[in-house]
């Protein structure tokens, strides 16, 4: 696997394809270079989906750096449409959250992992972000994963969360912002003491904060401020970086 690492891009036609595993929609992306073809970076979205083009961008840059990409649709194509974010709209999303708890969104990982099994991959990490930190966390905890990743989490129960992934001894990145209330200051600051023993970085755990930027950062926001491009291309860089490290 190459140790430079290519950057996030912005814009552009995604690369990858859609596939069906264990009945689940999925976008994959395949690096064009050597690596490791028994290992899998689970891509778990935020309520957009993996329709996003910015999602699917996404794994195509984590392919250029020599890992193999399994981005799962776990809203069955009914994830929050790119336009709620606009002024103006009458989007219900408290509606829509009811419909897709983790009695609905948990399985779609779960019948993709098994169909990946099947395929001959044998070690998986994750990537989660805001609604799917959740699942990161999950996955850890069941032991199905060797290395975790998320960005702007939400739906973490904090501390106790904090408490039990040190227990797992797995490695843990989390990219975190200046404004975000499903993960403030003082959620940053818990997880730093009980996971980085009041560091930001140690052998297992890193937390990367960007100022300036708020949540949803790593994957949406307004390019034409220097801050929020900075976060989004930083934390990218990040979780390459932790991955080419742990997994």
């Amino acid at each position: 696997m190459s140790t430079h690492i290519a950057g996030v891009r912005h814009e552009g036609n995604p690369e990858g394809r859609f596939d069906t595993l264990g009945g689940v929609r999925c976008y994959l992306a395949t690096p064009t270079v050597i690596y490791s073809k028994e290992k899998v970076i689970l891509f778990l979205p935020d309520v957009f989906g993996i329709e996003l083009v910015n999602s699917k961008l996404l794994c195509d840059d984590f392919a250029r750096n020599g890992f193999q990409i399994v981005a799962i649709d776990l809203f069955d194509g009914d994830s929050v449409p790119a336009n709620t974010m606009q002024p103006g709209s009458s989007f219900d999303f408290n509606a829509w959250l009811s419909k897709h708890g983790t009695n609905v969104t948990r399985p779609p990982i779960n019948n993709v992992i098994a169909a990946l099994k099947q395929r001959g991959i044998e070690e998986f990490a994750a990537t989660g972000y805001c609604f799917s930190a959740r699942f990161v966390f999950d996955l850890a905890f069941e032991g199905v994963i060797k290395a975790a990743a998320v960005s702007h989490p939400s739906f973490l129960n904090i501390p106790d969360d904090l408490h039990k992934f040190k227990e797992t001894k797995i490695p843990l990145l989390i990219n975190s912002c200046e404004i975000d209330q499903f993960f403030p200051a003082d959620s940053q600051a818990q997880a730093d003491a009980i996971l980085g023993g009041g560091l930001t970085k140690t052998d297992l755990y890193r937390r990367e904060y960007f100022e300036g930027c708020s949540h949803g950062f790593a994957l949406r926001g307004d390019l034409s401020n220097p801050k929020v491009k900075t976060g989004k291309e930083g934390s990218f860089r990040a979780i390459v970086e932790f991955f080419l490290e742990h997994f």
